[in-house]
C-alpha cells in the first residue's frame, strides 16, 4: 500500500494510505508511533491544531526523518483548521503559522477547514457562510503563495462543497475528510465529489474507539474470517478498494503494521454484503451547521 497515490486538482500526489493521530499525545509515544510507522512504509501523517499534538509531531519529524534517510518532500503532512480559528483573516493566517511553526516545517502539503461551523457561533447561524468565506480566501491566499500546496475540507455536506465552489478564489477544495465505513456509507458524497475531482477521505474507519461496535459485527467479523484478516484491516480495504483514502489511527506496534499490509482484495459479493449493513453514524453531524 505503500506506493498508491492519488493525484490532488492541486497537481500534488497524496498517499491514500495515511498515518491518523487523533487522540494520540504525549512527546514519548507521538515519537514511538511515528517512528514505526516510518519503519514500516506509511509516508503520509494527519494531524490537526485541535488534536495538541503538532508539536510533537514535529520534534519526531527532526530526530526521525534522518534515521530513515528521508526528506521533507518525501511525507506528506495534513494539519487542519480549528473551528476556533474560522472567521477573519488575522486569525486564520496565525493558526497557519503557528502549525506551521510547531510542525517545524516551511510548507503544509494539505490544510483543511475542520469543521463548517465556526465555534463562536450557533450552528444555525448564517454567519457561518460569510465565515467559511473569508476563511477560504485566506487558505487560497496561502495555497498561492506556495505555502500550502493543496487546501480542502472536512466534515462538509454537499450544501457546503456546492456553497464553495461558487466562490473558491481560483483553488478548488483538493480533499474533503469525513466519516465513512460499511455502516455510514456516504455513496451521494462519494458521486458528488467524484464529479467535481475532489478526493474523498475517510476518518473513523474503524468506527470509534468509543465502542468496537463495527469491528464485533458479525458480517465484518465472518468476512474477515474467509480472507485470514482481522476485521480492522477487512474495514481498511473496503474504504481503499472504493479509491477512498484512509488515515488509521494507532498507537500499538502491531496495529500500526497491520493498518498499512492491506494488499488483498475483496469480493464483488462480500463489498455488496458489507455496503448493506445497518446504517449508524458514529461521530460529530454536520447537518445542522448552515
Amino acid at each position: 500500500m505503500t506506493n498508491r497515490f492519488v493525484k490532488l486538482s492541486s497537481g500534488y500526489q497524496m498517499p491514500l494510505v495515511g498515518f491518523g493521530t487523533y487522540t494520540i499525545k504525549g512527546k514519548d509515544l507521538i515519537q514511538e508511533v511515528i517512528d514505526e510507522s516510518l519503519r514500516v512504509g506509511f509516508r503520509s501523517i494527519d494531524t490537526a491544531e485541535r488534536y495538541g499534538n503538532e508539536e510533537d509531531i514535529g520534534e519526531a519529524l527532526k530526530v526521525l526523518l534522518p534515521k530513515y534517510n528521508l526528506k521533507r518532500e518525501d511525507i506528506f503532512v495534513t494539519t487542519k483548521l480549528s473551528p476556533l480559528s474560522i472567521g477573519s483573516p488575522e486569525k486564520v493566517s496565525n493558526a497557519i503559522n503557528k502549525s506551521l511553526t510547531a510542525l517545524g516545517l516551511t510548507y503544509l502539503d494539505l490544510y483543511l477547514i475542520h469543521w463548517p461551523g465556526a465555534s463562536s457561533v450557533p450552528e444555525s447561524s448564517e454567519e457561518n457562510i460569510k465565515l467559511r468565506n473569508q476563511t477560504w480566501k485566506v487558505l487560497a491566499d496561502f495555497q498561492k503563495r506556495g505555502l500550502i500546496r493543496s487546501i480542502g475540507v472536512s466534515n462538509y455536506l454537499i450544501r457546503h462543497l456546492e456553497e464553495l465552489l461558487q466562490n473558491d478564489y481560483g483553488v478548488r477544495p483538493a480533499v474533503n475528510q469525513v466519516e465513512c465505513h460499511p455502516r455510514y456509507r456516504q455513496e451521494e458524497l462519494k458521486k458528488f465529489c467524484d464529479k467535481e475531482n475532489i478526493h474523498l477521505q475517510a476518518y473513523s474507519s474503524l468506527g470509534t474507539s468509543k465502542t468496537a461496535e463495527l469491528l464485533q459485527d458479525p458480517t465484518v467479523t465472518s468476512i474477515a474470517k474467509e480472507y485470514n484478516v482481522s476485521p480492522a484491516r477487512l474495514l481498511l480495504r473496503w474504504a481503499l478498494q472504493q479509491d477512498i483514502g484512509i488515515i488509521p489511527k494507532a498507537s500499538k506496534k502491531e496495529h500500526i503494521r497491520d493498518n498499512i499490509n492491506l494488499d488483498f482484495d475483496i469480493s464483488e459479493d462480500h463489498m455488496q454484503q458489507l455496503s448493506k449493513l445497518p446504517e449508524k453514524k458514529y461521530t460529530w453531524d454536520p447537518i445542522r451547521v448552515v
